[in-house]
């Protein structure tokens, strides 16, 4: 299909592209990558009249100060893949990354034009939850800042204004001892994630027992989201037995002791969901991927922290 005649321009600077936006109005778009708003357009499920193409607004490469690396909202899925600063200082987004779409979606599609599009099965959206990680938004107003976990609104949409862009994420980067795991399940390589798992563990200075954990997850509700932390809080103080990244299904009884807390704790979250049934998947299904994916994450991110996998 052919998309909708709209008018471009291509803006230099971000501060141009939020006095556009603000001129347009409901009808103007920021056009990044395009990997997600062309296949839209060509499909007539979008209808701007103004596209506001930001790739000559910023050139900035990921940087780390304070503890914190800073990714320019331009930054490519294909640099999380290949830059030394993310593959050194958040490796749950470098990983996740080669999930993302294919080569050529990869070759232009941008980690803030991902994060604006709030797909509920988006590889980046989990990882920036799980991260704790935070975007910087510029608006007629000037810049704020909003968690990831403020972020979402529910299908492909954001709590964004209208004239607001996003110019940064800032991801704390990871520690020495922190461990990180992500795992999804897709019909078809390249397809949108069924199910996706994003898991965090930190440990205790002193001590290989769990300090800290965080699990997000994607495909299971209108936004990528958090699993509970009470769900998963039972995982403090413990030591987990089993720690490849095979892991085990959960329910298997191999384990014993420890190793099947992370089973347990895999099960109260997903209990506590209601994924949607679709053409792809039945809830049952994503609830069950979501079970075994938590507890294989759960493992591995531990095995990762206490330095038993690289």
């Amino acid at each position: 299909m052919v998309a909708p005649a709209f008018e471009y321009v291509s803006a230099g600077s971000y501060d141009e592209a939020v006095r556009l936006l603000a001129e347009g109005g409901e009808e103007a778009k920021i056009l990044a990558g395009g990997q997600s708003l062309m296949p839209m357009l060509n499909l007539r499920l979008a209808h701007p009249e103004l596209l506001i193409d930001i790739n000559r607004a910023d050139g900035r490469p990921p940087s780390v100060a304070g503890g914190v690396l800073r990714l320019p909202a331009l930054t490519r899925h294909r640099v999380l893949l290949e830059h030394e600063l993310v593959r050194r200082h958040c490796p749950l987004l470098a990983a996740a990354a080669r999930h993302v779409g294919n080569v050529r979606v990869r070759n232009r599609g941008t980690v803030g034009g991902s994060l604006a599009h709030a797909d509920p099965t988006s590889e980046i959206g989990s990882c920036a939850l799980a991260t704790g990680a935070e975007v910087v938004v510029r608006g007629p107003g000037g810049d704020r800042t909003v968690p990831a976990g403020e972020l979402f609104a529910g299908y492909w949409t954001t709590t964004l204004a209208e004239s607001e862009v996003i110019t940064d994420v800032l991801i704390p980067a990871a520690r020495s001892r922190q461990g990180w795991s992500f795992h999804e399940m897709v019909r078809r390589t390249s397809d949108f994630a069924t199910v996706a798992v994003a898991a965090m563990v930190e440990l205790d200075e002193r001590a290989d027992t769990i300090a800290a954990t965080r699990v997000a997850l994607a495909g299971v509700a209108d936004r990528v989201m958090l699993a509970a932390p009470e769900l998963l809080a039972g995982l403090a103080g413990l030591a987990l037995g089993d720690g490849g990244p095979g892991g085990g299904a959960p329910g298997d009884g191999a384990r014993g002791g420890t190793g099947d807390a992370a089973d347990a704790a895999a099960a109260r979250v997903a209990a506590g969901l209601e994924p949607p049934t679709d053409v792809h998947a039945s809830g049952d299904y994503r609830r069950r991927l979501v079970r075994v994916l938590t507890a294989r994450a759960l493992r591995e991110a531990y095995a990762r922290a206490a330095g038993a996998v690289a």
